[in-house]
């Protein structure tokens, strides 16, 4: 069996609104531009808007795969060449907001193969904490917050992280500020997030970057492009850069724990009584 070098994140936020899906789909395009195959899955279940960013209309999505008997390959869809793909969502189908036991366990069977073409699989996770957000961000070998300074974008935050916490013994999360204004705002959100962490469920959470605010980005949205490509050089680029060299290094620094872990791992809640 060959070992697994596919590192599997999951991008998650405690409301909408942060910016989580416009961040996974560019730090996605620098982990692409820095030579690492990435699949990028939209799972934001019967709300999917990837393709709305990226504006494209896929001919299959991940009901597909649940309904027809799809493939993960028939449902992908090739964003660049050589190595950045897409599986995407479905819109407007309340049966795929939350997944019994025997649906995950179809879409997972059916899309395992494909995963180890990858370095990284993003799954843009539906905001909040519905059974199959946490299902999925269980599943994960990382997870990766969204928060903002907004006071219930922290709120919401750390709601998320202690149901992860509570139901599936889970303390490790690395934590992406967007839309800061400075970078003392930038501490301060923080330090307000992983204080109340430490205080109330016993753990700290990892700082993996901010994001400044930057208007180039909503300008991106309107043009369905990604900010990568339409502006590198732009504040919220850079920053989004920076942070795919980080985790860049952090996978490196795993490679040896992955080898025998599966990309994905269902972790249930029973498993924790």
């Amino acid at each position: 069996m060959k070992p697994n070098t596919t590192l599997s994140v999951s991008i998650l936020s405690g409301k909408g609104g942060v910016g989580k899906t416009n961040f996974a789909l560019n730090l996605g395009y620098c982990m692409f531009k820095g030579n690492h195959p990435l699949l990028l899955m939209d799972c934001d279940l019967g709300l999917a808007n990837l393709d709305v960013l990226l504006g494209i209309a896929p001919d299959k999505n991940l009901m597909d795969i649940l309904d027809a008997g799809a493939e993960a390959g028939d449902v992908a869809v090739q964003l660049e060449k050589g190595g950045f793909d897409f599986i995407p969502a479905a819109t407007g189908l309340p049966e795929l907001v939350e997944l019994d036991e025997e649906m995950r366990a179809t879409l997972l069977n059916k899309l395992s193969s494909a995963f180890s073409a990858y370095d990284f699989l993003f799954m843009d996770l539906g905001a909040g904490i519905t059974p199959t957000v946490m299902n999925f961000a269980a599943m994960s070998q990382m997870r990766v917050v969204i928060v903002t300074p907004e006071p219930t974008s922290l709120t919401d935050g750390y709601a998320l992280i202690k149901v992860l916490n509570t139901e599936y013994g889970i303390t490790d999360f690395q934590v992406v500020v967007n839309m800061v204004e400075s970078k003392s705002e930038e501490k301060q959100t923080f330090s307000r997030l992983s204080a109340a962490c430490e205080k109330f469920l016993g753990f700290g959470v990892s700082f993996l970057g901010s994001v400044r605010q930057d208007k180039t980005v909503a300008e991106a949205v309107r043009r369905q492009t990604p900010l990568m490509k339409m502006a590198p050089q732009s504040p919220a680029a850079q920053d989004i850069f920076a942070i795919a060299r980080k985790l860049k290094a952090m996978r490196d620094d795993m490679l040896p724990e992955l080898q025998d872990k599966p990309v994905l791992a269902p972790l249930l809640r029973e498993d924790l009584d």
